[in-house]
């Protein structure tokens, strides 16, 4: 990856070194190469950004925030400070590519917060009434589409998983505790300590271990390896742990931990499509993996699981959901968390995951456990770990484009936790007797 980084430009909003913010224009260093979209300004119509400038400064003059544009012009009515240093270009890329175009706006330097988690706090809470009603109507006419290239095919989700995956074990090393679990933890109280997070990763990989009734002589199956934590507690109990994943590079790390904890001959690590798996399983573990599925297949993953899992045996899945009713408003629309971090990406809702075990299945889901506040301070530790490492992660040729989409992609997610927009939890699925 190519590195263009101008020595005088700002870290991400809030980060040591970050300039203050003035009526000047933050520009970060931009990588054309590297990153079109963000070092140019989109081709947008005069109307369309007019229009979009008029629903922005409406929607934002109603919120709790303080918005102050060029360093004059003030909307909102107080709280956190969202700083448009340059009106023109983020009104021209909202109204070209809405919440994408605002995302980009971010990693070009174009806007900044120093509570940035705060700001999109705030517009979390009220993502369901930003725009009007009767325009929201319209979003298929406007919104793009999801491109048939993500859709999560067997090839097609081996790229997309690359695509994230893959960056670098040591990115992910920098801001992950000493368990490499890159899902929520799960902790004795708030606010959370980083000195806890590892035991409070255990914590949670136990409680679902518990769920499955993993213990001695189990036959595991394991959908989505991480860096293999989970594989290791697991066989730590006298589990016979089968583990998948479309990563090489997670799956040649996970063989190393396995390997250095002494348990290679309890656990199989395979570079392996869910549905491509054979075998009959007593549980099946898989945390925060659906997300990555796509609804088009999610019935083809709980089938899976169903086809896979022996009579009496039991599921526990950690998921990410997202209110149903929104679910459904965007589950075709292409976002920027698809288009820069999880190609092919989408959240279920609750009520999607049990229609399509009930239809489509003999799964049913008998307890759901939900820790949303828990995701929201998972976040926090790994945004605030991240922005402190921000020259390791430069040293390793990621440049300040891709860490200020990084805090942004942190910081986003967290907001959604603490806004209740999105929550986390855990499911337990067992096959009904009438079905077998």
């Amino acid at each position: 990856m190519s590195v263009s980084v101008s020595p005088a430009s700002p870290g991400p909003a809030g980060s040591p070194g970050s300039a203050p913010p003035s009526t000047a224009l933050h520009r970060t260093a931009v990588d054309a190469g590297r990153w079109p979209d963000v070092a140019r300004l989109p081709d947008a119509s005069w109307l369309r950004t007019a229009v979009a400038e008029r629903i922005v400064r409406r929607a934002l003059a109603g919120l709790p925030l303080r918005v102050r544009l060029a360093g004059a012009e003030t909307l909102g009515l107080g709280g956190p400070l969202l700083d448009v240093h340059d009106p023109k270009a983020f009104f021209r890329r909202i109204g070209a590519g809405g919440l994408i175009g605002f995302g980009e706006s971010w990693m070009a330097g174009e806007w900044a917060a120093a509570d940035l988690v705060g700001v999109l706090t705030v517009l979390a809470e009220r993502a369901a009434r930003l725009i009007p009603a009767p325009l929201q109507r319209l979003r298929t006419v406007w919104a793009r589409k999801q491109p048939d290239a993500q859709r999560n095919t067997p090839e097609g989700s081996r790229e997309n998983i690359s695509h994230h995956y893959d960056l670098s074990n040591e990115l992910f090393a920098l801001f992950l505790d000493e368990t490499l679990s890159y899902s929520s933890a799960l902790f004795r109280g708030f606010p959370a300590d980083r000195s806890l997070l590892a035991a409070a990763q255990h914590r949670k990989i136990d409680r679902l271990l518990d769920e499955a009734g993993v213990g001695p002589g189990t036959r595991l199956l394991e959908i989505g390896t991480g860096w293999g934590e989970l594989a290791v507690r697991a066989a730590e109990r006298g589990a016979r742990v089968r583990t998948v994943t479309l990563s090489r590079e997670q799956r040649d790390l996970a063989v190393e931990r396995i390997r250095a904890a002494g348990h290679e001959d309890s656990v199989s690590v395979e570079i392996l499509d869910y549905r491509r798996v054979e075998g009959s399983y007593d549980a099946i573990v898989s945390v925060e993996m659906i997300e990555a599925v796509g609804a088009e297949f999610w019935p083809d993953y709980f089938m899976t699981l169903d086809r896979l899992l022996a009579p009496g045996g039991r599921v526990a899945l950690q998921a990410i959901t997202m209110p149903h009713d929104r679910m459904l408003a965007s589950k075709d629309t292409f976002t920027w968390i698809q288009k820069y971090i999880f190609p092919g990406g989408l959240l279920p809702s609750t009520e999607a995951i049990e229609q399509i075990t009930a239809g489509r299945t003999a799964l049913r889901v008998q307890r759901r456990e939900e820790f949303g506040p828990h995701y929201a301070e998972t976040l926090r530790l790994w945004r605030e770990r991240f922005e402190e490492q921000a020259g390791a992660v430069g040293a390793l040729g990621f440049d300040a484009t891709f860490r200020r989409m990084w805090t942004f992609y942190l910081a986003y997610s967290e907001a959604g936790f603490r806004s209740g927009y999105l929550d986390v939890q855990h499911v337990l699925l067992s096959k009904e007797e009438t079905h077998r």
